[in-house]
């Protein structure tokens, strides 16, 4: 397994003890609410983050949904969301229909292509092998797992894999990282992709064109898909809303961004 996996919830605690100690120190705890919806690359980070910064300030509560990052954009847009994850860059037609909103980035992911685990035969594969299963759909050969449109890992693995083919609609088609996890651990020649901060043990990551998908290989751009995990707001950030964002894009919690498997923005040049 060349991917990092999770290193586990008992690391988490120790940096909150160390966060919390500073605020006991002399910070002044802050008070309110936030609800943040989106994407759910970002969403089992956001919660983690979510929890952490409400033991740092007993006042405040943060609420996390997912949705996928369409949903976060537009609930951020509508003002249903404080803010708005997104897994992927906002697009020409939702900045033109909403030109106030801003993104930021808060960390950088890397997109896996996953297998059963009891798939032994296969470790690498090309690009154009990837696209190629994914245009043929499912078959004797692989179930190929999909995600529904709205999805930025949709997005991502088709701007970066896909380019001008289209999946073939003959795939299975799920609504979450989640899922398409959960569906790919259970079918033994299942192929699909997720975001690398869901990979663990019940499945199997590849390399691409023979790059791991390391963190050091994300970062140089080395390994092909990758993309910034993001923040929408609408409008500059005030009050809690930027207490949080700014808390997030902190050295503790970047470390904790790291744990969750994905990479740290402040490690991007």
């Amino acid at each position: 397994m060349h991917y990092r996996l999770k290193k586990g919830w008992f690391l988490f605690p120790l940096s909150v003890v160390v966060l919390a100690a500073l605020v006991l120190g002399g910070c002044q705890s802050l008070s309110g609410s936030i609800t943040e919806g989106g994407s759910t690359s970002v969403e089992p980070l956001a919660r983690k983050w979510a929890g952490a910064f409400e033991i740092l300030n007993q006042g405040v509560t943060v609420t996390i949904q997912g949705g996928g990052s369409s949903a976060g954009v537009k609930g951020t847009a509508e003002g249903l969301f404080d803010i708005g994850a997104a897994s992927r860059e906002l697009k020409d037609s939702e900045t033109d229909k909403w030109p106030t909103l801003v993104t930021h980035h808060i960390a950088i992911d890397g997109v896996a292509i996953v297998v059963h685990p009891s798939n032994t035969s296969i470790t690498d594969l090309t690009l154009e092998q990837i696209r190629d299963i994914f245009a043929t759909g499912s078959n004797d050969t692989w179930t190929v797992i999909n995600r529904e449109g709205g999805s930025g890992t949709r997005e991502c693995f088709e701007n970066k894999v896909m380019a001008d083919t289209e999946v073939s609609l003959n795939a299975e088609f799920f609504p979450s990282n989640g899922a398409v996890k959960q569906k790919v651990a259970s079918t033994a020649n299942a192929i699909g992709y997720i975001s690398m901060g869901y990979v663990d043990e019940t499945v199997k990551a590849l390399s691409i064109d023979g790059v791991a998908g390391t963190e050091a290989n994300v970062l140089s751009e080395i390994y092909p898909i990758w993309r910034y995990l993001n923040f929408i707001t609408d409008g500059q950030p005030e009050g809690l809303t930027k207490e949080f964002i700014d808390w997030c894009l902190t050295e503790e919690a970047q470390a904790i961004a790291e744990n969750e498997g994905f990479t740290s923005i402040l490690k991007k040049g």
